[in-house]
C-alpha cells in the first residue's frame, strides 16, 4: 500500500556524458532536467550511481509531494541498479517510481502515461524491471521510427533532427507537465489529459 505521505522517485532515462546529452535516447533526462528548474534545484551526486535533486513538487495543500528526481550515471541498459539502490535509500513504494523515456513505437512528440507493462525492448525499462518487477509508472516520450533502413541503436543515439528540434521544446515541457499531474493529480487524470 502507499500513502500520501511516500516520497516519489522520478527517473529520467538516458546515457551520462555530453557526447550523449541531445541524443533521443536521452529525452528522460532532459524532461527531469526541466523539471528540476521549475523546482530550482541543482542535481547532486549519489552514492546510488545518479544525479538527484531532492524537493517538492505541486501547488501548496494537499497535492503538494515529496520528490526526488534522478539520473542514472550507469548508461541506459544498467539504469535498474542505481534506481533500485535510491528506491531503497528513499523508501519509495514502486508504485511511486515514473520512469521517463523514449518511446520508439509513438510518434514524435507524443505521450503516452501508463502503470506497468513490457519493456518492448527498451533496454533502461528492460533493466528496472529485472531489477524491481513492472509495477512503475511510465511517461512515454515518442520518438517515432527510424527512416528507412536505419538500425534502430544509431537513431536513438543520434540527437533530434534539425526540424524535431523546433518542437521539442514545446513537447519536453508537456511531458514534464505530465509528470507534475501524475505525481499531484493520479494516474487517470495523467492519462485523461496527456495521452493523445
Amino acid at each position: 500500500m502507499t500513502d500520501a505521505a511516500d516520497p516519489w522517485l522520478i527517473v529520467g532515462l538516458g546515457n551520462p556524458g555530453p557526447d550523449y546529452a541531445a541524443n533521443r535516447h536521452n529525452v528522460g533526462f532532459m524532461v527531469v532536467d526541466l523539471l528540476a528548474e521549475r523546482m530550482r534545484a541543482p542535481f547532486k551526486a549519489h552514492k546510488a550511481r545518479a544525479q538527484v535533486v531532492e524537493g517538492r513538487m505541486g501547488a501548496p495543500g494537499p497535492a503538494n509531494r515529496r520528490v526526488v528526481l534522478a539520473k542514472p550515471q550507469s548508461y541506459m541498459n544498467l539504469s535498474g541498479g542505481p534506481v533500485t539502490a535510491l528506491r531503497d535509500f528513499y523508501k519509495v513504494p514502486t508504485a511511486h517510481i515514473v520512469a521517463v523515456h523514449d518511446e520508439l513505437d509513438i510518434d514524435y512528440g507524443t505521450l503516452r502515461v501508463k502503470l506497468g507493462g513490457g519493456d518492448n525492448g527498451h533496454n533502461g525499462l528492460k533493466s528496472m524491471t529485472k531489477s524491481m518487477g513492472p509495477d512503475y509508472h511510465r511517461v512515454r516520450f515518442g520518438i517515432g521510427r527510424p527512416p528507412g533502413r536505419m538500425q534502430v541503436a544509431d537513431f536513438v543515439l543520434k540527437d533530434f533532427s534539425s526540424t524535431e528540434r523546433k518542437e521539442l521544446g514545446y513537447f519536453v515541457d508537456r511531458a514534464a507537465d505530465a509528470v507534475e499531474c501524475l505525481v499531484a493529480e493520479g494516474l487517470e487524470r495523467a492519462q485523461s489529459a496527456y495521452n493523445s
